[in-house]
């Protein structure tokens, strides 16, 4: 049997960039069109609508898929707690992308499509059990198995995991206190500095980043026991940035309780593994 074209809108909705591309193939990305992401969520559906038609060209769109940052509602129609986008909470964001671009949306969370990119097309492919995390404006992440987002009921927060519980003073976006996210996610630094990271040429600063997000990573392994745990986001993948490598030495500093420390390494789709990870959502349901 031959193989039916169909076109497929892909987005991805950050804090800070919205990324949409097409693909006809159902394995390749035209180009990525990335604008900033509006704050207002009636300006944020007009824009991906409008770049979603343009990246359709004459076409007729098949499906569409994304993801966006925040947990959503159980029936994944919604974001409903977005730190770093408030004013998208609990608006009808698939009903009304759905409505405008007369077609099917499957939403996700943003940083569970970047693993799901990672795991099947990047580095965690020929792993079965992968762990993601990125680190950007906010923390994310999710665990992927069998190429596919592991079940669970209101999706993965590993930024929101509390690392100081006497902390009554370092506020996460969330309103929690004392949260990996609130330490070591660019938002958190910027707040902390009054810069933003790509300004901060401390390598001190950088280093005790590390360790902070070492600690995460190790919590997130203890709990998801994974293959591989692949790190990404602006603070990882960018210069000045937190070092891969020294986070790998303090996770194994402070394992002890696992023989051994899984492979941490860095994702290899560079900004695009979330456009991939609502590539394979839509293949997962075709």
């Amino acid at each position: 049997m031959g193989y039916n074209p169909r076109m497929y809108i892909l987005f991805d909705i950050g804090g800070t960039k919205m990324r949409v591309a097409a693909s006809k193939d159902g394995a390749t990305l035209s180009e990525p069109k990335i604008v900033e992401t509006p704050k207002d969520f009636e300006q944020g559906i007009n824009t991906l609508v409008a770049i979603a038609n343009e990246c359709a060209g004459n076409e007729q769109i098949q499906g569409v898929a994304g993801g966006i940052p925040g947990p959503l509602d159980k029936e994944k129609t919604m974001v409903v707690n977005a730190p770093n986008l408030a004013a998208w909470n609990n608006k009808p964001f698939m009903q009304e992308l759905q409505k405008r671009l007369k077609t099917p949306v499957k939403l996700e969370n943003d940083a569970v499509l970047a693993g799901l990119g990672e795991a099947v097309y990047g580095a965690g492919k020929n792993h079965r059990i992968v762990v993601f995390m990125t680190i950007s404006t906010g923390i994310g992440g999710a665990r992927i198995e069998d190429g596919k987002v592991t079940e669970n009921i209101l999706g993965f927060e590993p930024g929101h995991q509390i690392l100081n519980v006497q902390d009554s003073q370092t506020k996460c976006g969330c309103g929690g206190f004392g949260h990996l996210e609130a330490y070591a996610s660019g938002s958190a630094v910027e707040r902390r500095y009054g810069k933003k990271p790509a300004k901060i040429t401390d390598q001190a600063v950088w280093d005790e980043l590390a360790k902070i997000l070492a600690a995460g990573v190790h919590n997130t392994i203890v709990h998801w026991s994974p293959d591989i745990v692949v790190l990404g986001g602006s603070m990882i993948t960018k210069e000045p940035g937190i070092s891969l490598e020294k986070v790998r030495q303090n996770v194994q500093d402070i394992m002890k309780i696992f023989p051994e420390v899984p492979s941490i390494e860095k994702v290899t789709l560079r900004g695009a593994e979330g456009l991939y990870g609502a590539l394979a959502l839509l293949k997962n349901n075709e």
